[in-house]
Order: structure tokens, then C-alpha cells, then sequence
């Protein structure tokens, strides 16, 4: 049974439910110099003691890393976006405070620029506007936020924008935007108004991820039923839902320029449809994790994921292959990843309390051959980065030398079989 609508007759204007608030400025937000939660940076492995050398000179120079440092937070972290243009991230926690950072590869530059502690419960998700101006966020208080991005000061709130707490947040373009709640429901909202333009539940769970096309045309959603929906925003109808799949749909990407559609599961499986083909996967490819929680594409062929088993998994799609490891939140579940504005970086939230950042400029110009090579037993996955298993992996640089040269060996002995099976 769909959930009731509300409205809201414009953004200045406050009836319940929803409840659109607008304030200039928060009563709330915390400063970070007198937070008792405040979160700190890791950012030096040095001594602060040698801050000169042994000959009394100048103190060396600031510390130039391959990555920014981690940032320690002091509840788990739900949600992380990255600013579509500067070095700014933001997060959102279980306490329902979102925090802004700007980070740096130089040693000691990470720096909390401003938290605030409008939701009154857990937040969910957070994302940036295209221009970088506005902050959204959603949480399981029911509620909408929409924050200045330079001071955290809170613009917009709608109240009761849904019946059930809010699960998933996405940008559609500067004034509309959708939300899932944790029973199904889908709304699509027109910002200038404060309006859902669409209310429908068609999912019997809660809804995970969203996403649309290029054409700002089709939505598509995954949901805890184990199915994908599909929704037609520019005619605002329903237009189906595929067949269901083992385990709950978790995530959702598109790849392949649009051609292909990627959902990861709980099952650990990525199931792969064909743009127009939403009934029924084209394709499943089973890799060796607990979970696939969430996906971000990185070219048209390569995406990483992130599992409960703590582990950043860079694949291949078509042919399906996990190409190796770009970090992990040991033993840790990991909540979000998202990808920096220059694509130089990926950054991860987990149960440990951490967001890190991992380097990837190097991910898009790996290539992946057709021919499946030979599995070893107990052999761990190539290690992408200098701390794909550890900040400080005294062996990495031994293990990816093995790797080549067994890489090397295996290519020569696949090269042998195939001139011998040719010769009769």
C-alpha cells in the first residue's frame, strides 16, 4: 500500500507533514574547538620530539605523504561524500552529527572545518550539490536537511519527509532530489518548492541505494526484497521491478558508458543487467567476500567495492575479475566509499571509527586479459597500494616483485600450452 503524501506549498511556507523549516542559522551546530565528541586526525608517524635535526639546523620540512592521514572519529561513521571540486569531505555518523574535513598530503594539513548536530538521530546519508554550495543530508529521524557547505549553517529542514526512517539520498540535479526509506517508499522532492513530485512503494523492503541515468530520465533503485527497481521520473510513474535475487540488493552502479547495470548483495554476488533489459540479469559474477555493500565506478570497466569482511576490492566487469586489493578496515565492516573530485583518491567509512583515504591514479590504466589465469591455493589478492595490507607492509614491495615475475612465468607457460595444443 503506497505511504500517504504530504506537501508543502513552498519552502517559506510550513505545514505538517512535511514541515519545511528555513533558518539563518543553526542553534545547534557545534564549534569543533568546544565539541565534547570532537574528532581527531591522524596525520603524523613522526617523532614529535625531532622537530630539528642532530646538527642543530633548520627543523626539516612538512611531510609530503602518498595519502592523506586518517581521520579518527568518535562514533562510526555512516556515510562519506567528497566535494565535486576542492579537497573537502563530510561525514555523518550514528549519533546523527555530520563533520566537515579538508585534507592534504602534507603531513599535519587535515583539518575539521565544522560539525553540526541537527538530527536528532542517526544520519544516513550525505551528499554534496553539483556545484559544491549545498549539503544534503538524510537520517533516520525522518528528516531532510540541506546545509551552507562553507559555514555548516543549516538552510532548509523538512520534517516528517517520510513515514519510516530515511535509508538512501540522491542528487538528481540542482533542484530535485530522491529518497528511500527503510520500507520501501520512494520519493522524488523539487527543492524549490519542498514538494514530493513522486510518493510510491513498490519495494516490500527497505530501499538501499538509488541511482539514474545520464538522461536524468530513469531511476533505479535496489532494495532489501532482492529486487531492482525501475522509475520513470520525467513521466513521474512506476515502470517495474526485475526478478528477485538470492539475499538482499545493496547497491547499485551503472558501467559500461550506461550500457550495463552492476547491483551488489549481502550474498556477495554482483549482478549484472542490460540497460532496457531490467527484468532479468544478463549476468552474476560470485566474488570471494561476505557481502558487495556498496560500488563506485571508477572508468567504464573498473569499480571498486566494499564488504563486511573490511576489504576494498578493485573488478573488472567484463571479463569478470577482481583485480586485487586496494585496502581494507581490518575486520571491520565498511559502510561507503567515495571517490575524489580529481580521481586521485578513494576514501572509505568503517566500523572502526576511521575514514581513510587510498590512492588509485594508477586503477584506470590497468588492463585485464581475457584468459582466466590459474588460482593457487591460499594465495591473497595483488595488492593495489602501498597499504592494500597495512600502513606499514614491510613485505609489499617483495610480494609485488613475486607477483610480476610469477605473473611473468604464467603467461610464458600459457603461451607453451597454447603452441602445443595447435600442433597435431
Amino acid at each position: 500500500m503506497a505511504a500517504s503524501s504530504e506537501h508543502v506549498e513552498s519552502a517559506s511556507t510550513v505545514t505538517e507533514p512535511p514541515e519545511l523549516d528555513k533558518t539563518e542559522a543553526p542553534e545547534t551546530t557545534r564549534d569543533p574547538e568546544t565539541s565534547d565528541s570532537e574528532p581527531t586526525v591522524q596525520n603524523s608517524d613522526s617523532d614529535p620530539d625531532e622537530d630539528e635535526d642532530e646538527d642543530g639546523g633548520e627543523p626539516p620540512g612538512p611531510k609530503i605523504r602518498d595519502t592523506p592521514g586518517d581521520i579518527q572519529l568518535e562514533a562510526n561513521a555512516n556515510t562519506v561524500a567528497l566535494h565535486p571540486s576542492r579537497d573537502i569531505l563530510v561525514c555523518g555518523d550514528v549519533d546523527g552529527d555530520v563533520y566537515a574535513f579538508s585534507y592534504s598530503c602534507t603531513e599535519g594539513e587535515n583539518r575539521e572545518l565544522w560539525s553540526s548536530g541537527h538530527h536528532m538521530k542517526s544520519c544516513r546519508q550525505v551528499r554534496f550539490s553539483a556545484d559544491g554550495q549545498k549539503l544534503y543530508s538524510v537520517s533516520r529521524d525522518k528528516c531532510i536537511h540541506m546545509l551552507d557547505v562553507e559555514r555548516g549553517q543549516l538552510v532548509t529542514r523538512i520534517r516528517k519527509a517520510h513515514e519510516s526512517p530515511i535509508n538512501s539520498l540522491l542528487l538528481v540535479d540542482e533542484n530535485i532530489l530522491a529518497t528511500g526509506d527503510d520500507v520501501g517508499t520512494l520519493k522524488v522532492w523539487d527543492m524549490r518548492k519542498g514538494t514530493a513530485i513522486m510518493d510510491m512503494k513498490h519495494h516490500e523492503d527497505y530501499i538501499s541505494d538509488i541511482t539514474v541515468d545520464q538522461a536524468k530520465r530513469i531511476l533505479l533503485t535496489t532494495s532489501g526484497d532482492g529486487t531492482m527497481g525501475v522509475f520513470n521520473i520525467k513521466r513521474r510513474r512506476f515502470e517495474l521491478l526485475s526478478e528477485y535475487q538470492s539475499g538482499d540488493l545493496t547497491s547499485v552502479a551503472l558501467m559500461k558508458r550506461g550500457k550495463k547495470v552492476v547491483c551488489g548483495s549481502s550474498e556477495g554476488t554482483i549482478y549484472i543487467f542490460n540497460w532496457n533489459g531490467f527484468g532479468a540479469t544478463s549476468d552474476r559474477f560470485a566474488i570471494k567476500a561476505e557481502s558487495v555493500d556498496c560500488i563506485v565506478p571508477i572508468t567504464d570497466n573498473i569499480m571498486c567495492t566494499a564488504s563486511m569482511d573490511g576489504y576494498i576490492r578493485a573488478i573488472n566487469l567484463l571479463p569478470n575479475r577482481v583485480i586485487g586489493c586496494i585496502g581494507q578496515h581490518p575486520g571491520e565492516p565498511i559502510e561507503e566509499l567515495a571517490k575524489s573530485w580529481d580521481s586521485r583518491f578513494l576514501v572509505s567509512c568503517g566500523h572502526d571509527q576511521l575514514v581513510k583515504f587510498w590512492d588509485i591514479s594508477s586503477l584506470p590504466n590497468m588492463t585485464v586479459n581475457e584468459y582466466r589465469k590459474r588460482k593457487k591455493k591460499d594465495k591473497r589478492m595483488k595488492s593495489l597500494t602501498k597499504k592494500a595490507f597495512g600502513e606499514n607492509d614491510f613485505f609489499s614491495g617483495l610480494l609485488d616483485e613475486t607477483e610480476k615475475k610469477e605473473e611473468k612465468e604464467e603467461e610464458e607457460e600459457e603461451e607453451e600450452d597454447d603452441s602445443d595444443s595447435g600442433s597435431d
